[in-house]
């Protein structure tokens, strides 16, 4: 059974701003595919290669899956966020550093739940460019730029997670 303390914490500024920010970015990725649906062609790019080349078409309606996902993974994330002692950390947890701990793991979650929707909301804003002749595809640099992101950011929050070890 899990034994770590249960502690209901106080978001800070930053924290505040990470989730009004990622909020607006959910409404953000809503309002490109709504404001521009009935501009697009019948058959739209849904998958991009590794290179960023769009490689899969379907129809116009698969604007909408991105947006879908990404909200799904918001919610998701940010009722999981409610609930810090059931993650997964890479040291014991004690009384005495269960709120840095946690702190430190609850903004993780939310620099993260933001960049996936920023991320899936360029995907989308790049389809609509891509119909609209404005582009050919993501980029080389997608790919790279995701992965290298996500790794910095892991690396970043678990260091952060090591502080107060040192």
């Amino acid at each position: 059974m899990n034994k770590r303390p249960r502690i209901k914490l106080q978001l800070n500024q930053t924290d505040k701003i990470l989730e009004v920010v990622g909020w607006v970015s959910v409404f953000g990725i809503w309002a490109l595919p709504l404001i521009n649906y009935f501009d697009l062609p019948e058959i739209i790019p849904i998958h991009f290669n590794g290179a960023g080349k769009a490689d899969r078409f379907g129809n116009k309606t698969h604007i909408f899956v991105l947006p879908i996902i990404s909200t799904l993974l918001f919610i998701g994330l940010t009722t999981l966020n409610k609930h810090p002692h059931i993650f997964n950390y890479p040291s014991q947890i004690t009384k005495e550093n269960a709120v840095h701990q946690y702190t430190n793991a609850t903004r993780m979650m939310r620099v993260l739940k933001l960049v996936i929707v920023l991320l899936f909301g360029l995907i989308v804003f790049r389809k609509i460019q891509i119909v609209n002749g404005h582009a050919d595809g993501l980029g080389t640099w997608f790919l790279p730029f995701t992965i290298g992101l996500f790794i910095m950011l892991t690396l970043y929050f678990l260091m952060m997670s090591m502080k107060d070890k040192i």
